[in-house]
């Protein structure tokens, strides 16, 4: 289920949340925010065990340690699961509402989708991961059905810093090739600068400008040194800062529309998700 990187859907709708004005009301109802966080919980395990269904046959060649080469769950168990955690976070999801829930499917549809077939696409694949990632952002907005017609063009943001990332991962067995990592980068920064041209125009760019900072910090580092030696190991751990910086990401779009706090609550999920990698595989 990737521990660590569900910690990172979660910060996705905290982030949403926060986009949408919700905390700004008055006589705010929790309730759906936790409904919401289930959902993700349940869309994104669901989504990457069934990403390890699909390729189980792969993985007894190039991955034999992970869990259904290795022995450790069926195959058939697994689809269960998977299914079940997709099922779950589109429920959970309709418990918010009819907007929030069909998000929620579409969700679930695009991850089977890059699952069984995106994922092997070298420009589709990454398209169709970022979608997933653009859709989750969604589900956090439509907390407040009504704004995703005001600012539905976020979700453009993590659909091509996904992108990067799926682009990247793409050699982690065999390596890669420098000028995908320099696309790579091109669109960290667009990704990066969109966030900054929002909280300008918000007129709270420089709280959002030090969260971007930080961002821009964890991503670089490590995709320089894949650069440098674009083999697998070294791409590993660029798509592991990636993935995890999407943290980052989500307090920079929090602070972007003014909710400060909610952006510092955010990058304390950092810890956790760091915490969680260590012990559970990231991709």
């Amino acid at each position: 289920m990737r521990p660590a990187n569900i910690v990172t859907a979660v910060a996705d709708i905290l982030a949403g949340v926060a986009i949408s004005g919700f905390f700004f009301l008055t006589g705010i109802e929790y309730s759906a925010i936790v409904f919401l966080i289930l959902s993700t919980i349940g869309l994104y395990g669901g989504g990457v065990v069934m990403n390890d269904v699909f390729d189980a046959e792969l993985d007894a060649l190039e991955r034999p340690e992970r869990p259904i080469p290795s022995g450790l769950i069926k195959k058939t168990e697994a689809t269960f699961i998977g299914i079940c955690l997709l099922l779950f976070g589109i429920i959970m999801a309709f418990q918010v509402g009819v907007v929030s829930g069909s998000l929620a499917l579409g969700t679930a549809i695009a991850a089977l989708v890059y699952d069984k077939y995106g994922k092997h696409h070298p420009v589709f694949g990454p398209l169709n991961m970022g979608l997933c990632r653009g859709l989750n952002l969604l589900l956090g907005i439509s907390i407040l059905p009504l704004m995703l017609e005001r600012v539905w063009f976020v979700a453009i943001v993590p659909v091509i810093y996904i992108a990067a990332i799926t682009m990247i991962s793409q050699g982690e067995v065999h390596g890669g090739r420098r000028s995908t990592l320099y696309f790579a980068a091109i669109l960290y920064l667009i990704a990066m600068a969109s966030i900054v041209y929002t909280s300008f125009i918000q007129g709270h760019v420089l709280i959002a400008l030090l969260f971007v900072g930080l961002w821009g910090l964890m991503v670089f580092l490590p995709l320089r040194r894949a650069i440098a030696k674009p083999e697998g190991r070294m791409l590993g751990r660029a798509v592991k800062s990636g993935v995890l910086a999407l943290i980052l990401m989500n307090a920079a779009w929090a602070s972007a529309f003014g909710a400060v706090y909610l952006a510092l609550i955010i990058v304390l999920l950092l810890p956790l998700s760091i915490i969680l990698a260590k012990v559970f595989a990231v991709t």
